[in-house]
């Protein structure tokens, strides 16, 4: 992520309420979650060494390490203050996985060691970065990625047109409204709830792209394989393999 969102992001008090924010907001994560843990092709007996980039409060390492119970996790997120949630929710598996504080665009460098790495996954996070500091994260993706290994993301994106992404914000936010409670007062109605939904995407610094843009920034890092899984408004599964040299 970059400096404005670990600054979003590393505040208790949007910690705190940080799942439950999630599940009325992008209810789907756990089924893009589990969509990217079907298409992992790796016996699940395998010792898969797996990376999580925005690993936040520990949802998606915990559902690998769970499917997975020879696989260690290096966690990668700028923000400390998730750290304490997340090992409250790993419990017994923390012991399978390693923490690492670190703004995506400043990658330790023995984090991303070449030929290193059988997955790479990412959720809800890579939209914090412009085109070019996700190529030149992605790339290094790649590289520790070793050969057949695999990158799958789970984002949101944008429309190509801009009448289909309004329609597709008025879908959200009518969403949204429907599953927050009845004394939130941020989704109390329409304009509220848009004016909540933009502050944080100013504050977080979002820079969401189109789904096309997205999918060709993970081919040009070294991906040509890479796909849309699946996709469901504004909110998609990409990635692919690093193709094993013929």
């Amino acid at each position: 992520m970059g400096g404005d969102s670990l600054k979003a992001y590393d505040v208790p008090e949007r910690v705190r309420t940080y799942d439950i924010d999630m599940d009325v907001m992008h209810p789907l994560r756990h089924k893009m979650i589990e969509i990217i843990l079907d298409i992992v092709p790796f016996n699940q007996e395998a010792a898969l060494k797996v990376m999580d980039l925005g690993a936040g409060t520990g949802i998606f390492s915990a559902r690998v390490l769970e499917k997975f119970p020879n696989a260690r996790v290096t966690a990668v997120d700028g923000a400390e203050a998730m750290v304490d949630i997340a090992a409250d929710r790993l419990g017994p598996l923390a012991n399978r996985l390693n923490w690492v504080i670190a703004d995506f665009r400043r990658l330790p460098a023995e984090t991303v060691i070449a030929d290193s790495y059988d997955l790479v996954i990412s959720s809800y996070a890579l939209h914090h970065l412009s085109t070019g500091e996700k190529l030149a994260l992605l790339k290094q993706v790649v590289c520790a990625l070793k050969m057949g290994g695999w990158f799958l993301n789970a984002d949101i994106v944008v429309a190509e047109d801009e009448s289909i992404e309004q329609r597709m914000q008025q879908l959200r936010v009518a969403g949204v409204m429907s599953r927050a409670s009845a004394g939130d007062q941020r989704f109390a109605g329409v304009e509220s709830t848009r004016a909540y939904l933009s502050q944080l995407q100013i504050a977080e610094n979002d820079q969401p792209q189109t789904a096309a843009t997205d999918l060709k920034i993970i081919r040009d890092a070294g991906l040509p394989a890479a796909e849309i899984f699946w996709k469901e408004l504004n909110e998609v599964v990409t990635g692919g393999p690093r193709l094993v040299d013929r």
